[in-house]
């Protein structure tokens, strides 16, 4: 669905791109370092194997500072989000993250003193985001080639099976760790609290800054929804 030839169409929405950008790459990153530094390091700390501390940490800023761009299509669909905004951002976030994800990361992790683990995070930027956005684009421009019928006929018979896709992803994530959140359930809830206190955090700041701005409810609603997913 990402067409990065929609960005040319962000002074359409200025105020909704203002807020997705703000939030999820001048605020997101550094607020769930901030929160995950409270909590992991400070509030539970004594309920936390000592030598696991910084791990936590590393998760918790890898997995939660990175917005959503692929789930915030459906959110946007249940809450009769703008389609044409709702695409925009999410071309506009995923060339952000392409140049931006490992230098913030790689930042944040510095600074809480952990090591950065430069190979691993530019894999991480070149398989799960750069790999697949060439592919995609590749197909998308193939398929347009044959007319925007062929190319929506062919979303619409893909469509069913991304969502599924991001579904199973998701159960086999949970179960590759299934053994470890069997006998850790203290400390998979532990680590759960500052992931959920992000949320809320960047879905209530989203949202006053979309109220603030007066943005319309079909653009406030992905502009928040993207970093709050």
């Amino acid at each position: 669905k990402i067409d990065f030839s929609a960005i040319s169409e962000v002074r359409e929405q200025k105020s909704g791109m203002f807020v997705t950008l703000f939030v999820n790459w001048a605020v997101k990153p550094f607020s769930m370092a901030l929160i995950g530094w409270f909590f992991i390091k400070q509030v539970f700390a004594p309920w936390l194997p000592a030598a696991e501390l910084d791990s936590y940490m590393a998760g918790l800023i890898l997995l939660g500072a990175a917005p959503c761009t692929a789930v915030v299509f459906v959110w946007s669909n249940l809450c009769k989000g703008n389609a044409n905004f709702t695409l925009t951002q999410v071309a506009l976030n995923d060339l952000v993250m392409v140049f931006a994800f490992a230098p913030i990361m790689a930042l944040l992790l510095g600074v809480s003193s952990i090591p950065v683990p430069w190979d691993t995070l530019l894999l991480s930027v070149v398989m799960y985001i750069v790999i697949p956005l060439a592919i995609a684009q590749f197909l998308r421009a193939r398929l347009m080639r044959r007319g925007e019928a062929c190319f929506q006929q062919a979303l619409a018979k893909i469509s069913p099976f991304s969502i599924v896709a991001l579904l199973a992803t998701l159960v086999l994530l949970f179960s590759f760790q299934g053994e470890s959140i069997v006998e850790q359930p203290l400390i998979i809830a532990i680590i759960a609290i500052p992931l959920l206190v992000q949320t809320l955090f960047i879905a209530a700041l989203g949202y006053w800054l979309c109220h603030s701005l007066k943005v319309h409810h079909d653009v406030a609603s992905p502009a928040t929804m993207i970093g709050a997913s």
